[in-house]
């Protein structure tokens, strides 16, 4: 797995860490077991401070992606069923929000929406 900042981005350099690990985790990519770089070799790799490195492990291992062991490193947890799902749902949540406000911009009513919706769902066996 290779992790990949932005200095451009309006999303902190930790944030983006973290949601790179999460969503590999989540997806499978990064399997339970797995040992994640160093926070130093992880800092280093990027180029950036230690202390971002250890805020993005220490926000994963409050949410239960990550356990660190002291003197070996940080591994991948067991994947919670239900987290995965919030996660999931949270995903759907932020990209309907996205698409409500382009069909808002695009003065597209909430009832062409939800047909559009409907099609779409359909169309890719999600029904």
């Amino acid at each position: 797995m290779r992790v990949l900042i932005s200095n451009r981005s309006c999303v902190p350099i930790y944030e983006q860490i973290k949601q790179q690990l999460r969503e590999a985790i989540l997806s499978g990519e990064l399997k339970e077991g797995f040992l994640l770089p160093s926070i130093r070799e992880l800092a280093r790799d990027l180029k950036i401070s230690v202390i971002t490195t250890a805020r993005a492990y220490g926000d994963l291992e409050q949410e239960g992606f990550v356990a660190s062991v002291q003197g070996k490193g940080s591994y991948v947890l067991a994947k919670n069923k239900e987290l995965a799902h919030e996660n999931a749902l949270r995903r759907v949540e932020e990209a309907l929000a996205a698409a409500i406000l382009a069909a808002k911009a695009g003065a597209i009513q909430a009832a062409e929406f939800q047909a559009a919706l409907a099609l779409l769902c359909k169309e890719e066996g999600y029904e």
